[in-house]
């Protein structure tokens, strides 16, 4: 599907070991400010109980996890909405990815500079949220004078199009997220087409160091700015969870059991991702292969074929749908079948997080 979530923050925040836990890809992580210039990219996969259920009872040939892209982009500084830094760089990755984690230094270290010479995440936090509000606030004021030029001319619907810009100008004005912003349909579309970066989903990562794993002054200043700001906030160690992405699956599960923790940060971050995106996961199977796949909250059976195959949605007929709590409760199929657990919807089916879908098409 191609969701991306982009990692930000200020200079040597630790986006880059972070991104490296994320996807074990190794890139450049060191001390020194703009150690990141152009962004780097990696898919990860979601660990899901379920497919590998599906993938056990279907009996495929393989498995196909759902996958988040994640985008490592430079530190942002104070100036970057007029070009500081690399400002206009920055903020151009930023507006294509579609959520925004905000990597927030939670631990001194005389090793590693901060471009502030002190420790406050919360002001850190706030610097580059402000810098996104400044450059939404080039974007609408853009989008205003833009449309004042053709209201000149009587048109009804750029008159409505500015009387919906108005209250926007105005939050972005008071330093205030449009994502935070009670909008209407109309509004909602044109904050889509600037691409307002405020507008986006926000996960908070509080970067601490392995003495902070159970919680920091710092840390516990972070989660109460989140809370303020309806974000969710992460406590994240870079270095311990990288180490962990290094180790095979069954010593990953030792490790984790001798923490007392069910899950790696990584995949509570990714987890968290589609919550904040708003995303489900449905499933497929056959013998060949039980895929996981991602479709917005909301979509019907007719989309989530159509991710399927091109020919599925052209040629829907109807969906055989399965609980994969009910699968886990019953272990086959065809003890569903004959409980009458096996549904049948048409293409008007709202698909639920963990629907197994049979799709039905003409021949």
């Amino acid at each position: 599907m191609g969701f991306k979530c982009g990692l930000v923050g200020l200079p040597n925040a630790g986006k880059s070991t972070i991104f490296n836990a994320l996807t074990n890809l190794g890139v450049e992580a060191t001390a020194y400010p703009f150690c990141t210039i152009d962004p780097h990219f990696g898919i990860v996969p979601l660990e899901d109980e379920r497919l590998n259920l599906v993938h056990r009872i279907a009996g495929s040939a393989k498995k196909t996890p759902t996958v988040l892209e994640f985008v490592d982009i430079a530190g942002l500084i104070k100036g970057a909405s007029h070009g500081e830094g690399l400002g206009n760089q920055f903020l151009s990755h930023i507006s294509r990815v579609d959520a925004i984690v905000h990597v927030v230094r939670c631990f001194d270290d005389a090793n590693v500079a901060h471009p502030s010479q002190t420790m406050d995440p919360v002001r850190d936090a706030q610097d580059v949220t402000l810098e996104l509000i400044l450059k939404d606030m080039e974007l609408i004021d853009r989008r205003v004078q833009k449309i004042k030029t053709a209201a000149k001319t009587g048109d009804p619907l750029m008159k409505k199009n500015l009387e919906s810009l108005e209250p926007l100008a105005q939050a972005v004005q008071n330093e205030q997220e449009l994502r935070l912003v009670d909008l209407n349909p109309l509004q909602s579309s044109l904050v889509r087409e600037m691409n307002c970066l405020t507008a986006k989903p926000v996960i908070f990562i509080a970067n601490v160091d392995e003495l902070q794993l159970q919680g920091s002054p710092m840390t516990r200043a972070l989660e109460s700015h989140a809370v303020s700001v309806r974000a969710p906030c992460i406590p994240f160690c870079g270095k311990v969870q990288a180490e962990i992405a290094e180790l095979a699956q069954e010593e990953q599960i030792e490790f984790l059991n001798a923490m007392g923790l069910e899950e790696t940060a990584l995949q509570k971050i990714v987890r968290t991702g589609y919550e904040v995106l708003r995303l489900i996961t449905f499933f497929t199977a056959n013998a060949n292969e039980a895929h996981a796949w991602t479709v917005p909250k909301g979509s019907d059976a007719v989309h989530a074929a159509g991710l399927v195959h091109t020919d599925f949605q052209e040629k829907f007929i109807k969906a055989e749908v399965i609980k994969t709590a009910e699968l886990k409760m019953h272990g086959s199929m065809k003890t569903l079948h004959d409980l009458g657990l096996i549904a049948v919807h048409g293409r008007d089916y709202v698909v639920e997080d963990g629907d197994l879908l049979l799709f039905k098409i003409r021949g």
